[in-house]
């Protein structure tokens, strides 16, 4: 294992005028690693994502991340043409709408091929090729791949952007409430096939939900927010099985008394 974090956050802070937002958040993630962000709506979590992803700017801390060709750099000092192709390539970013994160009005296989011409590729046969292998690891029939999003299901519309975003092979995923919105059926399918991807790819990934059945099945470690501060963090099942923090002993409660 390697004793460089793929990613450290530094005291990352982000106030909506007098509301924090995020405050003072520290850790690292390694390669890898699973990290759940969990906490109620208005908690911090989602915000907190964000900034780490490059798409809010936070007033304070560093988001250092250990890039291929040079080592940790801090992403918020990145020009936008470099974090531009972070994001192409080894990073991505699974909105909680499927929506959000595809070009609704082209087809599932030009969603899949896009990213890979953002990256450089220019043959079309090789990436239709890799358009309908990524369709079939994703669960979608690969002889829909000239089918819009439009005429998929809410749960085939976040297999394909799933696909869309891991196919140029990313080392760090941001997933903002994956699950969110999909009937507790596509759930179940839907987190089973990213608890296979994220082991077969060897992903890092930060995951933001309020579901403690999603972290509990893909997250290694675990953070709870509250707001806008993180108040327990550690192992998962230690987190959850054993709570030490009141208002973790409350989010757990709640989830065993439904």
């Amino acid at each position: 294992m390697t004793d460089t974090p793929l990613l450290s956050v530094v005291g990352l802070t982000r106030r909506y005028g007098a509301h924090l937002a995020c405050g003072d958040v520290s850790f690292d993630l390694w390669p890898g690693e699973v990290m759940g962000i969990v906490g109620e709506s208005g908690s911090g979590k989602t915000t907190l994502l964000r900034c780490i992803a490059g798409q809010l700017a936070p007033e304070a801390g560093r988001v250092m991340f250990d890039t291929r060709a040079d080592g940790p750099r801090d992403v918020l000092r990145m020009s936008e043409p470099e974090r531009r192709m972070l994001s192409r390539t080894d990073w991505a970013f699974v909105h909680q709408h499927a929506r959000d994160g595809l070009r609704m009005g082209v087809s599932a296989g030009g969603n899949v091929g896009e990213r890979l011409m953002a990256v450089g590729a220019r043959n079309y046969a090789t990436i239709r090729r890799s358009a309908e292998d990524w369709l079939t690891r994703v669960e979608i029939d690969p002889a829909r791949i000239d089918d819009r999003p439009t005429t998929f299901s809410g749960g085939m519309q976040q297999r394909l952007q799933i696909a869309r975003n891991l196919v140029t092979g990313p080392r760090l995923v941001f997933m903002d409430e994956p699950t969110g919105g999909l009937d507790v059926s596509v759930q179940a399918r839907l987190l089973d096939l990213l608890r296979g991807l994220v082991r077969d790819m060897g992903l890092s990934a930060i995951i933001v939900t309020h579901d403690l059945a999603v972290v509990r099945l893909l997250a290694d470690r675990l953070m709870v927010m509250k707001a806008g501060r993180v108040v327990e963090a550690g192992l998962t099942d230690q987190v959850l099985d054993d709570p030490q923090d009141a208002y973790t002993q409350l989010l757990v409660s709640s989830v065993l008394q439904v």
